[in-house]
């Protein structure tokens, strides 16, 4: 199955969450499982060599994928959440989304100082979000190996906000 095919599987929805936003639904591919199993296997095969350690899923579609994703890597999970979501102590970050700002926090014990991360969400677009869960792996002295999209807006250039990291995508509008 190519990008195009996985492409054909989400839903554009005019005008949500706000007017003048196109939202890409991407539960009409979820629904498929040819179509979600392709979409993991095609966003894992950049890293598939990387010695992974661990996959950071952000809320809350990412952890659509992060989780398959960590079970094929045979590596650890762990959410990055929004704020007060999280149960034991906490580290937060502010960051701004294409329509508002919004908190992330991880657990201050989630990464040990070294180990490898891949990054992953289902979506791409100004970058605001990545860059904020970015900022707390290397707070806690992760290593990030990796960023993972399902989707990238390629027009709102989230990927040149990323600093020469590897950032890899699926399907791209």
């Amino acid at each position: 199955m190519s990008a195009e095919t996985l492409r054909a599987k989400i839903r554009e929805i005019p005008d949500f969450p706000k007017p003048g936003i196109l939202f890409y639904d991407i539960t009409t591919l979820l629904k498929d499982p040819a179509a979600y199993h392709e979409s993991i296997e095609l966003m894992l095969d950049p890293y598939r060599g990387d010695h992974v350690d661990l996959v950071v899923g952000m809320e809350s579609r990412g952890f659509i994928f992060s989780s398959p994703m960590a079970f094929e890597l045979g590596t650890g999970l762990v959410p990055v959440r929004k704020l007060g979501k999280l149960p034991a102590d906490t580290l937060t970050v502010e960051y701004a989304l294409e329509y508002g700002s919004n908190t992330l926090e991880i657990h201050r014990d989630a990464i040990q100082p070294g180990q490898r991360v891949l990054i992953v969400d289902d979506l791409l677009a100004t970058g605001g979000t990545v860059r904020g869960t970015i900022e707390l792996v290397e707070r806690l002295k992760g290593e990030v190996v990796g960023l993972a999209f399902l989707v990238e807006l390629e027009f709102l250039n989230g990927r040149e906000r990323l600093e020469g990291r590897k950032v890899t995508s699926v399907v791209k509008y």
